[in-house]
């Protein structure tokens, strides 16, 4: 069991993001989804980055960090697109995490300082989405899963940015099975790091006694 910090889209946390905290917390984990938009929802991504500019991201961020104040630090964070900003920027500045997972997006590490190491990362985007290919996310994502010591990212067929939101029209049902599959998989190498630590600590205490 893992506890997650799952970050909306521009679009606010609408049904879709409830609906993959739902898989999510299926498969045996906790799941928080903070609310950044203070219940606002948007039909487009171009009005939900114009709430969030008008607002400031700045803002965006003091929310972010207030509703994890309240959390334990060993959480992975999930961002969906705009989301990703305070993923990211929790996963590199607050010390403790166990992992971060960002879907459609990503940000420049020098952004928010350096990546530490030994936090494990994952990343999804399709190779023709203009908002990944075109606007330095890609680009973002490959020094990033280059400095981290476990990063992965996965590049899928098409031109969609919410390809696995199952609400939307963009939707992209195989594509979106294997956002799943390879999210459920990282979040369970995670319990087996775990596991293989907890094993080695015992294994000590009954060599050293």
């Amino acid at each position: 069991m893992t506890d997650i910090v799952l970050f909306h889209h521009a679009l606010g946390r609408t049904e879709g993001t409830e609906r993959h905290a739902s898989w999510l917390r299926d498969a045996g984990h906790v799941v928080h989804t903070p609310d950044l938009f203070e219940g606002r929802t948007f039909s487009s991504i171009d009005d939900g980055v114009a709430y969030a500019m008008a607002t400031g991201f700045n803002t965006i961020l003091e929310r972010a960090h207030r509703a994890v104040e309240v959390l334990p630090t060993d959480v992975v964070y999930i961002g969906q697109s705009l989301g990703v900003v305070p993923a990211q920027a929790l996963a590199q500045t607050r010390s403790g995490s166990r992992g971060a997972v960002f879907l459609y997006s990503c940000v420049p590490v020098g952004e928010f300082g350096s990546w530490p190491q030994d936090v494990p990362v994952q990343i999804h985007g399709m190779g023709d989405d203009p908002y990944f290919r075109d606007e330095g996310d890609l680009a973002a994502a490959q020094e990033l899963v280059s400095l981290a010591r476990a990063g992965e990212l996965f590049i899928y067929d098409g031109d969609q940015h919410y390809f696995a939101d199952d609400t939307l029209p963009s939707f992209r049902p195989d594509a979106a099975a294997l956002v799943r599959e390879r999210v459920l998989r990282f979040l369970a190498s995670l319990h087996d790091v775990d596991t293989a630590a907890s094993q080695t600590a015992n294994q000590r205490v009954l060599k050293d006694h």
